[in-house]
């Protein structure tokens, strides 16, 4: 066989006539699920078509053009109309797309969808304030999954390698296709009713749209929220959220993040206790040698050596401090005494009784005592009041003066 020696450009330029000369690669229907969907500003939309199993690259260039919808979004069901398209400098290929329609089938579960989140968010099933914190140290842990699945793998391995004591609670459900919905949601409801069971996981690897929209179903999201245990959705995908990621107490991206977030590292925490332990270590021993220091100095304290004799010097002090506060209240109490006998003097001295004593006399009408002439008239009777009785006259003259 000739040996044939090709440059690259050679080469590319060369797969490039072949691919646009056959007619199988021109003018053809593509139809699989929409990944990575992109619009840029220049005009151009750029996407991944893929189905269970391959996937290749696509773009719409002026796809406002085309009349390319600009609502295209991940998960969407295409079918596509294009030419392949061949780029010599770098050696790959995508599908150059002319025309987009959606698929009815996905867009009436995604519209269905919309629907059921719309309804489970006003009954709140969405909210923080219901959502439960994961224990710190979980012991025994719950998993909904397909036993055969690559997730349930995933899981047993990540647990063993972080934490080898935990237990791990199997309920093997399908969790694609029909019938999937109703095991998911009886898995966790058994789960729920073991007592050892700190936390449950539920959820499967990666897949197309249709394979992950049993946690799409509005009982799976119920039982996500009902769930008394917490509960993590971990399911493999890239599209939007799913139902029982918006209703489960924590969202992880896959089975083994979903270990990674719930179940420490053994050797971590063995590593920091060991690190607390030699810390407290230290800490008592600083400790206990500040309090001997302490205690040595006390001992050498002068109040201490002499505490007696301190003692009996206060006394003194004291006894003396009682005996001045006695002296000064004494005299307060004499001053008090001669001020209150003077304050008496001056009492009995005003005494009406006292001036009588002395000669004078009290004059009243109509039981008043008289303090002007005006007061009276003549041939009104007066009372006279005098140290001893009383006389009771008629005026007979009125003088003033």
């Amino acid at each position: 066989m000739e040996e044939r020696i090709y440059t690259v450009t050679q080469f590319n330029k060369m797969v490039k006539g072949f691919i646009e000369n056959n007619e199988y690669f021109q003018e053809f229907f593509l139809k699989g699920e929409l990944s990575s969907v992109t619009y840029y500003k220049s005009g151009h939309l750029y996407f991944t078509l893929k189905d269970s199993k391959s996937q290749i690259k696509c773009a719409a260039f002026n796809y406002k053009y085309k009349k390319i919808s600009e609502t295209l979004k991940e998960g969407d069901s295409v079918k596509i109309f294009g030419d392949v398209g061949f780029y010599e400098n770098r050696g790959d290929f995508q599908v150059l797309v002319r025309h987009i329609e959606k698929e009815d089938k996905l867009g009436e579960m995604y519209a269905k969808l919309e629907k059921i989140k719309e309804k489970l968010e006003k009954e709140g099933l969405f909210s923080m304030l219901y959502k439960q914190q994961l224990p710190k140290y979980p012991q025994n842990i719950g998993v909904v999954t397909a036993y055969t699945g690559a997730a349930f793998h995933d899981i047993i391995n990540t647990t063993r390698k972080r934490f080898e004591n935990i237990n791990i609670y199997i309920f093997s459900a399908k969790v694609q296709g029909i019938g999937a919905k109703e095991e998911i949601v009886k898995g966790i409801e058994t789960l729920n009713k073991i007592p050892e069971i700190d936390l449950i996981i539920a959820g499967r690897g990666g897949g197309s749209v249709e394979d992950l929209w049993a946690f799409n179903e509005e009982c799976v999201a119920r039982a996500f929220f009902n769930s008394k245990k917490p509960i993590i959705s971990a399911v493999g995908h890239e599209i939007d959220n799913l139902l029982s990621d918006l209703v489960g107490d924590v969202r992880a991206a896959t089975p083994t993040q979903a270990i990674e977030i719930c179940i420490p590292v053994k050797k971590e925490i063995e590593k920091k206790l060991e690190d607390k332990k030699i810390y407290l270590e230290k800490e008592l021993k600083r400790t206990l040698l500040q309090k001997e220091e302490k205690i040595n100095n006390f001992k050498k304290n002068y109040i201490l050596k002499n505490f007696k004799n301190i003692i009996e010097e206060k006394n003194y002090e004291l006894m003396k401090r009682e005996e001045k506060i006695e002296n000064i209240m004494g005299k307060i109490l004499k001053n008090y005494e001669h001020m209150l006998d003077i304050k008496v003097e001056k009492a009995i001295s005003l005494n009406p009784m006292e001036i009588l004593k002395r000669g004078y006399s009290i004059t009243k009408i109509n039981g008043q005592i008289l303090k002007d002439s005006s007061q009276v008239k003549v041939g009104d009777e007066i009372e006279n009041i005098l140290k001893s009785g009383k006389i009771i006259s008629e005026v007979k003259e009125i003088t003033k003066v």
